[in-house]
């Protein structure tokens, strides 16, 4: 009802299934939707992938996905081979892809160095990468390479996990400029080129969130706010293994 059709989950998040329901519920063509899920860390691999895909789909009640990623690059079962779990894992995308049963593929928290193991031995290249985009957390080389390579950026956390609310620059902005501190954030990763991922339960703010395409911010706001730089990205670096953390379904 507030006019979004794009929905973000993943199977470690454990709501597939409230997501699926929510879907048949809302009554919107499918063709209407894009949906994108991730891959949990456990079943990284060609045929845990394509498993684990099939069971995302399951819970979700669809029989495509609009956008599938690698949630991580390197787990910590894996760390010792992970270029050549990366690759395994990704076969098993390009298959799901050349079937039809995925209309995008790509990866998350995915840096250079892990972009580059694709983009030199796949097939087909990440057509996203989904990362932390925000006004701590900039990314500037990352999005340049990005760009290079024609991938699209989104970004998660645009409003650095709630964090945002306590910066002064941001207050100052939303005061400028008549927003909130919440569609500021969003507007300034809109204007990173990048696609901003906002989260929000209240609906209030889910309308406000979305209410970001009349105005924009100079190109000297851009830089101040861009300053916020030295709080740096909330979490590990992506290069950090990850456990496999199963959901345990």
């Amino acid at each position: 009802s507030c006019g979004y059709r794009h929905i973000d989950t993943a199977a470690a998040y454990l709501n597939e299934v409230g997501v699926g329901k929510g879907i048949k519920k809302a009554g919107i063509a499918r063709e209407d939707l894009f949906i994108t899920s991730k891959l949990p860390n456990a079943d990284h691999g060609y045929e845990t992938t394509r498993a684990s895909f099939h069971e995302s789909l399951k819970r979700l009640q669809l029989d495509y996905l609009d956008l599938y990623l690698i949630h991580w690059p390197v787990v910590e079962e894996h760390k010792d081979r992970y270029q050549e779990d990366i690759l395994e894992t990704w076969r098993a995308f390009e298959k799901l892809y050349e079937e039809g049963k995925i209309r995008a593929i790509g990866v998350s928290n995915f840096m250079i160095e892990h972009l580059e193991i694709l983009l030199n031995n796949a097939k087909i290249k990440p057509m996203v990468n989904q990362i932390q985009l925000n006004p701590q957390c900039t990314e500037d080389n990352l999005r340049r390479f990005c760009k290079e390579h024609s991938i699209c950026v989104e970004g998660w956390s645009p409003l650095i996990q709630g964090k945002a609310f306590e910066h002064e620059i941001l207050q100052d902005m939303a005061k400028k400029y008549n927003k909130t501190i919440a569609q500021i954030c969003v507007r300034f990763v809109l204007q990173l080129g990048a696609i901003p991922i906002p989260k929000s339960a209240n609906p209030d703010r889910i309308v406000n969130n979305g209410d970001v395409f009349e105005f924009e911010i100079t190109e000297e706001d851009m830089k101040t706010i861009a300053s916020l730089n030295i709080y740096g990205r909330i979490g590990n670096e992506p290069n950090i293994p990850r456990k496999f953390q199963n959901p345990g379904f």
